[in-house]
């Protein structure tokens, strides 16, 4: 299978699929025309790569994984050392999380300050509007009247 074969079977990028190889994760061999070949296994491979991206792991982390990559990555048990790096890899989305909750409740209290300020400017808007209508009424009745400026 070509490169794009394989990339379409996955989900994946023929840019994705030639750094998996240079990492080391998959293999290929090359046709006469140099054009890079896959095994079917690969696309395994490939999805359960995936799949472990997705779940957050680097793809440092991966590597862990390498023996068990060409069949169902969840069928075996799992080894103390994919346990603790699962740990470690869940701890740092849950301190994301936590920051970007963070930054939301953050954005959510500015703009509800923000609104409150527009309801706020928007009647203070409209009282000034009338003390000038008032303010312009008396000038005109103070100049009719020959008032100080008069």
């Amino acid at each position: 299978m070509l490169i794009g074969e394989l990339a379409r079977a996955t989900g994946s990028t023929a840019r994705a699929l030639r750094h998996y190889e240079q990492a080391g994760l998959i293999g290929s061999s090359r046709a006469a025309n140099g054009y890079r070949e896959y095994d079917e296994a690969a696309a395994v491979r490939v999805r359960n790569i995936r799949g472990l991206l997705a779940a957050g792991f680097t793809l440092e982390d991966v590597r862990l994984f390498l023996p068990c990559l060409d069949g169902d990555v969840l069928a075996g048990p799992p080894s103390a050392a994919a346990v603790r790096l699962a740990r470690e890899r869940l701890a740092v989305l849950e301190r994301r999380i936590a920051a970007q909750t963070a930054a939301r409740d953050r954005l959510v209290t500015a703009l509800a300050a923000a609104e409150a300020g527009a309801g706020a400017t928007e009647q203070g808007t409209a009282g000034a509007a009338e003390r000038e209508a008032a303010g312009a009424a008396e000038r005109e009745t103070a100049g009719a009247a020959g008032g100080a400026y008069g």
